[in-house]
């Protein structure tokens, strides 16, 4: 296996609260029904392991936020379901496995994406 690509996002809290708060459809947009209500903080690393997988696989086009939904293993453990224009970049690519690391404190949550082929 190699090494495709790899992303790393950084989502600042209190910025993304306000984000939407200020605007309550994005909420929407950017969730899955599985996600949408989950807590602010795991929001916020789910967002970030979003963008983190789509900087690794180099922005599919006429990708939905939905196409990409976090989901966690028995253990716990992260992992990422994909669909749609997701799914497609992901199998043009050769992708066999997305590796996914997400952290969060008090003020930052940040995810880690590893693409494999």
């Amino acid at each position: 296996m190699a090494i495709l690509g790899i992303g790393v996002d950084v989502v600042d809290l209190a910025r993304f609260a306000a984000t939407l708060e200020r605007t309550p459809t994005l909420r929407n947009r950017l969730f899955t029904p599985g996600e949408i209500d989950l807590p602010l903080e795991s929001l916020a690393g789910r967002f970030a392991a979003k963008e983190a997988f789509v900087k690794a696989l180099r922005a599919p086009a006429g990708m939905s936020w939905q196409d990409i939904e976090v989901v966690n293993d028995p253990q716990g453990a992260p992992g990422l379901r994909l669909q749609g224009a997701a799914l497609d970049r992901a199998t043009e690519l050769g992708v066999t496995t997305a590796h996914l690391s997400i952290s969060h404190d008090t003020t930052v949550a940040t995810a880690f994406v590893v693409a494999e082929c």
